[in-house]
Order: C-alpha cells, then sequence, then structure tokens
C-alpha cells in the first residue's frame, strides 16, 4: 500500500472514533438520568409529594432553637450565588423562607442547577422543602439577575443533639439551551 493510502485510512479511523466520542458525549446526558432515576440518586433535587399534608400537621415546637447555615457554590465563574442571610434560628415545625440570589454575569443565556447537601448528613432526613430552586433547571437571560426562594421546615422529630444545619447549595451550569423565564428583579441588571 502507498503512504497516502495508508495516511487516509489512519485520517477516516480517526474521523470514526471522534464522531463515536462526540456521540457518546451527547449520550450520557439521557444515560446518567436513566441511571439516577433507577438508583434514586437524584432524589435530592425532588419535591416529596406527601410535604405539604405532613407540614399542615406539624407542631412547632418553640421550646427548641435550631441554627440553620446557609452555604453557596458555583461551579462556573460567569455565575454568582449567595443566600440572602448566612444563618436563621429557627423552631422545629416552623414554616421558613430565605432567598437566593443569582446571576448570570455572562453576555449570553445559560442554564444551570442548584444541587443540595446538608451538614450533618442526618439532618437531610429532617430538612423538608416545600419550594426550591433545586427542583430544577434555572435558566437566566445574558446579565440577569434574579432571587429564589426556598420555603423549608425543620422536622420536629430532628434528633435533639443537632442543633445547627448547614444547607450548601453547589450550582452548575448545564448549558445555553434552555430559554430564560421572566421575572427579573428589576433595577438588578448587571454587576
Amino acid at each position: 500500500m502507498s503512504r497516502s493510502v495508508i495516511n487516509r485510512q489512519t485520517v477516516g479511523k480517526l474521523l470514526v472514533l471522534v464522531g463515536l466520542m462526540f456521540g457518546f458525549g451527547f449520550a450520557m446526558v439521557p444515560m446518567y438520568r436513566a441511571i439516577c432515576e433507577f438508583t434514586g440518586i437524584n432524589l435530592l433535587t425532588k419535591a416529596d409529594p406527601l410535604l405539604e399534608e405532613r407540614v399542615r400537621n406539624t407542631q412547632v415546637d418553640t421550646s427548641r432553637v435550631v441554627t440553620v447555615e446557609f452555604d453557596a457554590n458555583n461551579h462556573f465563574g460567569a455565575w454568582q450565588f449567595r443566600p440572602e442571610k448566612r444563618e436563621l434560628k429557627v423552631h422545629p415545625g416552623e414554616v421558613v423562607t430565605i432567598g437566593y440570589e443569582l446571576v448570570n454575569g455572562s453576555q449570553q443565556d445559560l442554564a444551570g442547577q442548584a444541587i443540595p447537601s446538608y451538614a450533618p448528613a442526618v439532618a437531610g432526613q429532617y430538612f423538608h422543602k416545600l419550594e426550591c430552586f433545586c427542583f430544577k433547571q434555572q435558566a437566566l437571560g445574558a446579565q440577569e439577575t434574579r432571587r429564589f426562594p426556598v420555603v423549608f421546615i425543620v422536622d420536629p422529630k430532628l434528633p435533639p443533639n443537632v442543633t445547627t444545619i448547614t444547607l450548601s447549595y453547589t450550582f452548575f451550569e448545564i448549558g445555553s439551551g434552555m430559554q430564560p423565564q421572566s421575572g427579573t428583579v428589576p433595577g438588578k441588571q448587571g454587576s
């Protein structure tokens, strides 16, 4: 075989390999979702359908105070993400609202997803969210700022030795394919 034929075959094989890798990259998203759904890993970002009924039947324990600390991290330089307050003192059983501000500092529309985590880990079982931006992906327009409420209740069954809960959100960019929703905070364009 001539050298040019071998070179063309090598280039052809490399192009096929690049195409397969590109296709595999696109297939990873639905495969990841299917695996998370099957194993239950992604349950942290789903609303509990029975929670509202449980909240109606909960008594507020005014004899006890739990400090809830709020943290925000992002894994994309264009996002700015922070809680309105760093901590709140709450009574178990009390319905509480905290706001988070999210800013898309880039010049393009972007979408992202917040993933919550709790410390101590056992607190996650007793920290119930009625409303949370983490339940779905969020899309913001270029230079858009939005405020998202998190409505939660700390279950009165929280072990008595847990006096502080840290709720930490990590915000990941998921792309720029989603359309931003209306709801820009007036006067908060740009940063």
